[in-house]
């Protein structure tokens, strides 16, 4: 596995949709330009966080974390994952929505989960997967997806190019 490194800013009124698909393919692009043997699928996958709009993507710090989550917290959500996969010039490229509708979380309980660390590198400041499980009350849609990596897509376009 290579990992890229790539600006993530969200470029000036960037389309939620749009944004994860260009960082996506950037991800790809370079990972890509990297690799020598013929033949190799390279995937590029870029995942955020969408309230009202407004892109949410990993918070700078602990204060931005619980503004995230305040913003979240007894709403619902959505998390969009762009999927660029990639061999030699062929690309397929694809966006999973989830919805995800979260608790109302008390001032008390945004210090403790910020103060866990986990929402650190996290789109929307939360993991799905860990801590922040106790706050989700419906998803709909493809969990994998909210995780960080469709597995479901990831499935059927590995099972395409055979």
């Amino acid at each position: 596995m290579e990992v890229a490194d790539v600006d993530e800013s969200v470029l000036r009124g960037e389309a939620p949709e749009a944004y994860v698909l260009r960082v996506a393919r950037a991800k790809a692009s370079q990972v890509a330009g990297r690799c020598r043997k013929s033949g190799t699928v390279v995937l590029g996958a870029d995942t955020t966080v969408v309230a009202d709009g407004e892109i949410l993507g990993k918070p700078a710090n602990a204060a931005d974390a619980v503004r995230m989550l305040t913003r979240l917290a007894g709403a619902v959500h959505e998390v969009l994952t762009g999927v660029v996969m990639r061999s030699g010039e062929q690309e397929i490229a694809e966006v999973v929505r989830t919805r995800v509708h979260l608790l109302p979380i008390a001032a008390d309980e945004l210090q403790w989960y910020v103060g866990t660390g986990e929402p650190e590198g996290k789109a929307g400041a939360y993991a799905i997967q860990g801590l922040a499980s106790r706050f989700v009350t419906r998803i709909e849609g493809d969990y994998t997806n909210v995780v960080g990596l469709p597995v479901p897509l990831l499935y059927a376009l590995l099972k395409e190019r055979r």
